[in-house]
């Protein structure tokens, strides 16, 4: 990229009168430079099967050209025309809660060829005509594609091809998976039963990592076709969306964005998050990190909220301090979903810059600052690289089965709480971090590792973590880990499985938690702060090293948290569910054991500090405020330039950032 991209998703098909060139102005005014269009409007496209019209689409390429304003165009996959259904009922998904109905977005059957001959006619008849448009710098595939829980006759077919070329033979699956309770052993390939009832866990899992390459295949074919249109200097990327929990949240239990990422050439991604009072910064860095660590490389963010639900609309300063929060996490463009504010149908009250007046407001003024911030500054923010020496490994496979083996019956937390359990803590205390998958190579670069609830994994994986130990690096562990193997099988050993060694502890039972603490508050959080609850394993030391102990009449013996010296490096265990400022205090000593605790943890929440290296091999220093209040910090690297006020800054400045602030300071040398 040559330039930041600030950009809006818009729709010149919803708008309820015509205001085309009055949209433009008000762009140009407020810095945007790209807009994303065409994805959600398959059946303006193509009103009746075969009869196409792309007169909305030609108009907005030539005006945007016209205004020098770029262009992303979508394949409108994603919602799918109703005469399509009219004619083909089929190409809905059949789900384990029956036949689909019409209505909504994403309720086809991804894998169904009536489908698939529609949407490559459409993606083939668009971009053939707007790939030599001198707007268009690249394209958007589908959006936020996911399998929908496609499970029908046909997926389920699918399967069992999967199952026999992966397996070989039924007697390998029936061993793989325990099929022999309850007679659920499969005696021949043709009795091979739909997978929606099973109550088998590990074939249950199986089925959902099937359907998540059902994704990958979907969108590497639809990046296919797009290559073969689009010109060298345009770029395919695709809008992957995170779990929802109303707001962005963890790991997309549906997609392995690492391996979805593959066919595209950088990733794009969408991220929502709370605002007002209860903007911390954490989602916008989560997905962010997640992004760029799919590629190792700068992201797009190609939605994110401008004031979005009613109940979201940003302070003064929040949507600046969100711009520069996800440049300075690597994003190359922040493009919000959208221009306008719709009229009407389910996201009437998704707002967009502007609101449903379609006239000036704070958000949008805002906007205009950032905007003339992000042309001003590109030269020194676009492309901004980062070198993490911290990473969490990820695991869809985990947070798979850990859905169907909780923690206990109505446990409220799962894989992903336990993921931002750790990464919050970390955040707060401005240690910046990457993600890795069990499939990664590059466990190396990183001095410490961060492995919460790695519940699956294969012996290879358990191998590689202990020569990472071996070798010197360090690694957090937590409960849960090395449980099974990659067929989501108990370990017929004791836990944790082929990492005991590594962490100098073994186990054999595990109980859910009553009225039990941390004997002694060996972390000197406070009482209210010291009990275990939801899990807890009861350890045994072997060679490590006990950092706590359960304080309980009858399990006050075992170990809680543990840590090891194996080889040259360190491995620390948790084995409970402690409070958040346990865990601090814990990942606090692990930081320090890899070396890694510096100046930078002199700030924390609310000051967070984000760095990289900008194209002419500068350091450039991002400082956040996510407060309300006037927070003061210290600036401990080389003396430097705040670039938004042309200030010289100079090592050990005391600053103060306002509320909602920022400062950014790029090294002299």
């Amino acid at each position: 990229m040559k330039k930041l991209l600030y950009g809006v998703a818009y729709y010149d098909e919803y708008m309820p009168y015509e205001r085309l060139d009055e949209d433009i102005k008000m762009m140009k005014e407020a810095g945007i430079n790209v807009v994303r269009i065409a994805e959600s409007t398959w059946s303006n496209h193509e009103p009746q099967n075969g009869v196409f019209d792309f007169s909305s689409v030609d108009r907005v390429l030539d005006a945007m050209h016209a205004a020098k304003i770029q262009v992303i165009v979508g394949t409108p996959t994603y919602a799918v025309p109703t005469w399509m259904v009219k004619e083909h009922p089929d190409v809905l998904a059949t789900t384990p809660d029956g036949p689909g109905k019409y209505g909504a977005r994403q309720i086809m059957d991804i894998t169904n060829p009536t489908y698939l001959f529609y949407a490559e006619r459409i993606i083939q008849k668009l971009i053939s005509r707007v790939k030599d448009h001198p707007a268009v710098i690249g394209y958007q595939t589908d959006n936020e594609t996911k399998h929908y829980n496609t499970a029908g006759p046909n997926v389920q077919l699918l399967f069992v091809k999967y199952l026999r070329n992966k397996f070989e033979s039924l007697e390998a699956v029936n061993k793989a998976f325990g099929l022999d309770y309850w007679s659920n052993r499969i005696n021949s390939w043709e009795d091979f039963p739909s997978v929606v009832g099973t109550i088998n866990g590990s074939l249950g899992s199986e089925f959902a990592k099937f359907q998540r390459t059902l994704v990958e295949d979907f969108l590497t074919w639809q990046a296919s076709l797009v290559n073969e249109y689009k010109q060298d200097h345009q770029f395919v990327t695709q809008n992957f969306d995170f779990e929802w929990r109303n707001y962005s949240f963890g790991i997309q239990p549906d997609v392995d964005h690492f391996e979805s990422s593959k066919p595209f050439d950088i990733t794009g991604v969408d991220i929502y998050h709370p605002s007002q009072d209860d903007l911390t910064g954490i989602e916008i860095a989560f997905c962010g990190d997640v992004a760029r660590s799919t590629k190792q490389d700068n992201y797009f963010v190609i939605e994110t909220q401008a004031q979005a639900f009613t109940h979201w609309t940003p302070y003064p300063g929040q949507l600046r301090l969100q711009a520069f929060s996800h440049v300075a996490s690597g994003a190359n463009m922040v493009a919000y979903w959208h221009w306008h504010s719709i009229h009407n149908s389910f996201e009437t009250y998704w707002k967009g810059l502007l609101s449903h007046d379609f006239a000036p407001n704070p958000v949008y003024n805002e906007a205009k600052k950032i905007g003339n911030d992000f042309r001003e500054l590109s030269p020194q923010l676009v492309n901004l690289k980062k070198n993490n020496k911290v990473a969490f490994l990820v695991s869809n496979e985990s947070l798979t089965a850990m859905k169907w083996f909780p923690f206990h019956f109505g446990a409220e937390i799962s894989y992903n709480d336990i993921v931002r359990f750790l990464y919050d803590e970390l955040y707060k205390m401005n240690v910046e971090c990457d993600f890795v998958h069990p499939g990664s190579d590059n466990f190396d670069q990183y001095e410490l590792l961060i492995v919460p609830a790695l519940y699956v994994a294969s012996d290879e994986l358990l191998g590689k973590l202990n020569t990472f130990v071996k070798d010197g690096g360090h690694i957090v562990y937590t409960f849960k880990s090395g449980f099974t193997n990659e067929h989501v099988k108990v370990r017929t050993t004791s836990q944790p499985g082929l990492i005991d060694g590594a962490c100098g502890i073994s186990y054999n039972m595990f109980v859910k938690p009553s009225n039990v603490s941390l004997k002694g508050d060996p972390f000197e959080v406070g009482e209210d702060q010291n009990d275990v609850h939801t899990w807890m394993e009861l350890l045994s030391p072997t060679t490590a090293e006990v950092l706590a102990y359960y304080d309980h009449p009858h399990w006050g013996e075992y170990a809680a948290i543990t840590k090891n010296y194996y080889g040259k490096g360190t491995a620390t265990y948790i084995g409970c569910i402690p409070s958040r400022a346990v865990i601090s205090k814990v990942l606090e000593q692990a930081v320090k054991e890899a070396n890694l605790w510096g100046d930078d943890q002199i700030n924390q929440f609310p000051v967070i500090s984000k760095h990289g290296t900008n194209e002419q091999g500068k350091k450039v220093h991002f400082y956040f405020n996510y407060s309300d209040e006037s927070q003061s910090m210290h600036y401990s690297h080389s003396n430097g330039e705040e670039l938004t006020s042309h200030s010289t800054i100079e090592t050990g400045a005391e600053l103060t950032l306002p509320p909602w602030g920022v400062h950014i300071i790029e090294e002299h040398s």
